[in-house]
């Protein structure tokens, strides 16, 4: 770059002076240069123009996103989150540590359905120890991953241990995710996979085949609507932050919620509602818009568990759509806890971090309705319990495909990405080119800019991307934060530059458009002075230009192309900021 500036310094010919002696020598009187009050009254409309297609291209691109209503709220019908049963029999019901436990690995292969791909995945088995000379069959229990790559080892060790000394055969599995990603996860396929290893379950000697349920969180709760659905044994379900409407609009709810709540400028947050209108079935993700609503979905007994602090799952319109899915498939068994302080995965801080523990009573909750349920008592404790559940913006139900929105934003990014390349590769050759003559003493121009353009190009290129690193640095602290946020942290008191920084990059955006109208200008005033704005224009004025012998930007044909291709990439850069809404937000 030191050696583009340098030749952009060197860039001091007069043009007036130029274009008289060109013009002396056609024979024509060339036109006086323009004063400054000219320019500016040139300026000002090539400005409004060009501000105005930027304007309406942020306009199109626009996305509507309705927010209300904001502040849902549910009043439980006690605080108290403790679950109880009437056992009119005084059956003796298990609690935790009512069992020593043991525990064993075996290894299945699960195949995926779709494909016929095998994924060889361990199984952590724990058992309670009965006593000696009792050989009891118990319930059992399949946990299922959220999301990300849990292993057998690493995921649920606490929860499982401590239901399984309550009474329950406990299953942890390698998540089954086979060659797959987080955007192309195969729900149907983990389905027939989870339930593979309820089928194992049943065959144990010491499990009720009749009395094997689910334990899911989270990303899961996709997947077990689909297991209820396949395997009608199913006997309960343990949902935990459940994700209950598809992923378009549940990831596009908590995206949407957590930009807020970390305190990003509204400019950001209409990132996201141009992103969750992406039409992902043209680049071959089917899963953004995976149908969740199954009639199966809420038809066994069902507990449902939510976090205060959980920042990723819409509480209120969720519970709602649970409680009339489960009703209109003839369940009344529906069981809800809120506990305070709990994040998404039901624990008091960083889940990040190792040994972070349950909430409140959770766990004894969960295992008390576990118990009580499994045998067949009937439910005297509140069915909805705890803190108050609250929500504080709408799921956004009319988030959809939008395949033209798709296909113009992915012209607009690609393209920009295509062209900053190749201009930063002609910009390297050229260095290169000026290295390799200084080496041999060769003192010839690369570029050969000319009345000033060359300097011109510079300064809007580096302003125009600096003003794009700026961009990139606010969205990024603002990604940072949300996650943060998602694993249990706080949000910041003061954003910092997630929100000032949009406005910043408005203002720098606007004057990056001013110089683009100034340059315009420059280029209809040298036109006028070489004759070729008039009608007709100058014979043999075209020609020169276009032949190289009378240039307007630059002596090299290099540095013609050059500039060029940087002034068509800055200006895709304006673009990209347009379609991302900067110049309306």
């Amino acid at each position: 770059m030191s050696t583009v500036s340098n030749e952009l310094s060197c860039q001091t010919e007069v043009s007036g002076a130029q274009s008289q002696n060109t013009d002396s020598v056609s024979g024509n009187k060339p036109n006086e240069p323009w004063g400054l009050g000219r320019r500016l009254l040139v300026t000002i409309p090539i400005f409004i123009v060009l501000l105005g297609i930027l304007v309406t291209v942020s306009s199109l691109t626009s996305v509507s996103w309705k927010r209300e209503p904001t502040g849902q709220s549910v009043s439980t019908l006690s605080p108290d989150t403790a679950v109880t049963f009437d056992n009119p029999k005084g059956l003796p019901l298990a609690h935790r540590d009512s069992f020593k436990v043991s525990s064993r690995t075996v290894t299945l292969d699960i195949k995926r359905p779709s494909t016929g791909e095998v994924q060889r995945i361990n199984v952590l088995i724990r058992a309670p120890k009965d006593p000696a000379g009792v050989s009891a069959r118990h319930p059992g229990v399949v946990f299922m991953h959220g999301a990300g790559y849990g292993t057998a080892e690493n995921s649920f060790g606490d929860a499982a241990a401590d239901l399984s000394s309550a009474g329950f055969v406990t299953a942890v599995l390698d998540k089954p995710v086979w060659s797959t990603s987080d955007l192309t996860r195969d729900y149907p396929g983990s389905a027939k996979a989870y339930d593979q290893v309820v089928q194992y379950l049943r065959r144990q000697s010491n499990v009720n085949p009749d009395k094997v349920g689910l334990y899911a969180t989270s990303e899961s709760t996709w997947i077990s609507p689909y297991v209820i659905k396949y395997d009608k044994r199913i006997a309960f379900q343990l949902l935990l932050s459940p994700m209950v409407y598809g992923p378009r609009q549940s990831v596009g709810f908590f995206v949407a919620q957590d930009f807020s709540l970390v305190g990003a400028n509204n400019g950001y947050q209409s990132i996201v509602r141009r992103l969750f209108y992406t039409d992902t079935q043209m680049m071959g993700l089917q899963n953004l818009d995976f149908p969740m609503d199954l009639p199966e979905a809420y038809s066994v007994p069902t507990m449902v568990v939510y976090g205060s602090k959980d920042v990723l799952t819409a509480q209120v319109e969720g519970l709602e759509h649970i409680l009339y899915s489960a009703h209109r498939a003839g369940n009344q068994d529906v069981t809800v806890r809120s506990y305070s302080v709990a994040n998404h995965v039901l624990r008091l801080g960083d889940e990040a971090e190792s040994g972070t523990p349950f909430a409140d009573d959770y766990i004894n909750d969960v295992i008390s309705w576990a118990v009580g349920t499994t045998a067949d008592l009937k439910q005297t404790s509140e069915l909805v319990a705890g803190t108050t559940i609250r929500q504080s913006i709408a799921v956004p139900l009319e988030l959809k495909a939008d395949r033209n929105l798709t296909i113009y934003g992915s012209i607009v990014n690609v393209g920009m990405v295509i062209l900053l390349l190749a201009a930063l590769l002609m910009a390297l050759v050229g260095c290169g080119i000026k290295a390799l003559r200084l080496i041999r003493h060769d003192h010839n121009r690369v570029f050969g800019f000319m009345r000033g353009f060359g300097s011109e190009l510079f300064a809007v290129t580096l302003t125009t991307l600096a003003t794009f690193v700026l961009f990139a640095a606010g969205l990024g602290q603002v990604i940072m934060a949300v996650v943060k946020l998602g694993w249990g942290g706080a949000p910041t008191e003061n954003p910092g530059m997630m929100h000032w920084s949009w406005p910043v990059i408005q203002v720098v955006s606007i004057l990056v458009v001013w110089a683009w109208a100034r340059i315009l200008a420059r280029c209809i005033e040298v036109a006028q002075v070489r004759g070729l704005a008039q009608l007709p224009p100058r014979k043999g004025a075209i020609r020169e230009v276009v032949s190289g012998r009378e240039p307007v930007f630059a002596s090299k044909r290099f540095g013609r192309v050059f500039f060029w291709l940087v002034a068509a990439a800055m200006f895709s850069v304006l673009l990209f900021f347009a379609f991302w809404g900067l110049f309306i937000f």
